[in-house]
């Protein structure tokens, strides 16, 4: 598989191998995918939303950022991004917040044209991969910007994402990828986005000493070295 499109409301879960590029492409304005990360050879190793920010000192991602996981390596490195910013603070919506906001609606009565959460998508991949709800952690929302106020109010940029706007994520481990393109729970809009987001699948070029992710802080650097260490006591 080369690339795949992720419908509105849709949601996927796979092994992806070190040294992939995943090339997120919005179809539309306003997009938002939110993206899980486990190490594929130890599930209970996963992305850790709060060490990767208190070691890169933002609350937003883009080029040259690195998803840690929590034990200090690096997942998955933001090698190209046309936004500057990607929210990893937002969460993923429910059911709860999904009927009050766009309408109650059942499988049972709209079939296919339901509309999915955040949290039923990701706990189901989950599942197909052998986890569970409790294995839930916050999630990165690519093309989604929210800021924090002095108050600390948190508000989403509505124009944020252009049509075509795009990220891409270098895997620098085995990863299990899961995503969700359902809503972020702070998008103020009462119609339920529906923004095909298109994922390209490529070999990566080998990480070079002048790396944008690996340079980009000292701490990163240090969750690069953990890293190769761990693969070279993998063998």
């Amino acid at each position: 598989m080369r690339e795949l499109t992720l419908h509105p409301g849709g949601k996927w879960s796979g092994a992806v191998r070190r040294g992939k590029l995943l090339r997120f492409t919005a179809m539309g304005e306003g997009a938002n995918v939110a993206v899980l990360l486990y190490n594929l050879k130890d599930l209970t190793e996963r992305y850790n939303m709060s060490d990767t920010l208190k070691a890169q000192h933002t609350s937003r991602l883009t080029r040259g950022h690195v998803l840690m996981s929590d034990n200090g390596l690096a997942m998955a490195g933001i090698v190209e991004d046309g936004l500057g910013w990607h929210d990893p603070i937002g969460g993923y919506t429910t059911r709860e917040m999904t009927d009050a906001k766009y309408g109650l609606t059942t499988y049972q009565a709209q079939r296919n044209d339901w509309l999915r959460s955040g949290q039923e998508n990701l706990t189901v991949e989950l599942v197909r991969n052998g986890l569970t709800k409790r294995d839930l952690t916050p999630v990165v929302n690519l093309f989604s910007k929210v800021v924090c106020g002095d108050d600390g109010s948190l508000t989403y940029d509505v124009g944020h994402c252009p049509a075509g706007a795009t990220v891409t994520l270098r895997t620098e481990m085995d990863v299990l990828i899961v995503l969700s393109n359902t809503p972020s729970p702070l998008d103020p809009r009462d119609r339920y986005p529906s923004v095909p987001v298109r994922i390209e699948f490529k070999v990566a070029a080998p990480i070079g000493e002048d790396d944008v992710c690996m340079n980009n802080r000292p701490e990163n650097k240090r969750a690069y070295e953990n890293t190769e260490s761990y693969h070279a006591l993998l063998g």
